[in-house]
């Protein structure tokens, strides 16, 4: 049997808002395994979405830079240990050198950009700074008109890919998808395999027990459709006009959403949590 730790409760208690004890069920029958607990409540409980995990913190930066033409732009993650890291001068203008490299390169492999000087930058500010410093992800897009928007935290960064039209349109756009987090561009582009996990948990909530299978598919559709439409970017409400689609938006001005790419500092990386006091407790033993 999979040890439970009570911070693997309080992680999925954050996440559901559902009571200690039922969480704590959950993660033994799930062995352990956080994202499968979190399915088998939404089955059993008829919650409707759980939140992200709050251990992905790694620190850092994501800067932005768009070609004079916006036929192309870059964004670049560097990850520090530690927020004040992320705000230090030399870290900022280390920063700014890995993008205007890549901007120049069109550069999307980290171990080719980093190669020479910029290797050498990074390893002199880590000898300076004291702590880590990562270039982890490196993507260039381009299009017919491109444009991008970095939210005032500098943790995150998106750009639009549009098939015509204003490059003020695709920064609106951008601004839009950092601060909703759409999963896909359009409702086609929705991976089956999420779609058929979504169905599957759907059908097995509460409300659904005991009715025909016609019925529930039925209700099943339905409710498919309105998580495609709060999903996919084109289907959104804009954020900054809710009684209109970004899809109608980019319609009304004679052109098409192409794709669109969000980069959250630190989104994925695990990030271990110790309790400060058992921490300094660890120390003393040793």
């Amino acid at each position: 049997m999979a040890n439970i730790s009570a911070a693997m409760v309080k992680d999925l208690r954050e996440r559901t808002g559902l009571g200690m004890m039922e969480c704590k069920k959950a993660l033994v029958e799930a062995e352990g395994d956080i994202d499968k607990a979190i399915d088998d409540l939404r089955k059993s409980s008829g919650m409707k979405a759980a939140k992200k995990a709050s251990r992905v913190a790694a620190d850092g930066v994501v800067s932005v830079k768009v070609a004079d033409d916006n036929s192309y732009a870059v964004v670049v993650e560097v990850n520090s240990e530690t927020d004040f890291v992320a705000r230090d001068d030399n870290f900022l203008g280390f920063v700014a050198k890995v993008v205007e490299k890549a901007f120049a390169d069109k550069q999307e492999d980290v171990a080719a950009l980093m190669a020479g000087d910029l290797e050498s930058a990074r390893e002199a500010l880590v000898q300076k700074i004291g702590e880590n410093i990562t270039v982890r992800r490196v993507m260039v897009v381009e299009g017919a008109v491109v444009d991008g928007y970095v939210h005032s935290n500098n943790r995150i960064a998106s750009m639009v890919v549009l098939a015509g039209g204003e490059a003020e349109l695709a920064r609106d756009v951008a601004m839009h998808v950092a601060a909703v987090n759409p999963r896909v561009a359009k409702p086609e582009d929705m991976p089956q395999e999420e779609l058929d996990r979504e169905k599957e948990i759907i059908k097995a909530q509460p409300d659904m027990e005991g009715k025909p299978e016609e019925i529930k598919e039925k209700m099943a559709g339905g409710r498919l459709k309105k998580f495609l439409s709060e999903n996919s970017l084109v289907e959104q409400p804009f954020v900054k006009n809710p009684d209109q689609t970004v899809g109608q938006l980019v319609k009304a001005a004679g052109t098409e959403l192409v794709s669109f790419v969000r980069v959250e500092v630190g989104e994925g990386i695990e990030v271990e949590h110790k309790d400060f006091a058992a921490e300094v407790a660890e120390q003393l033993k040793g």
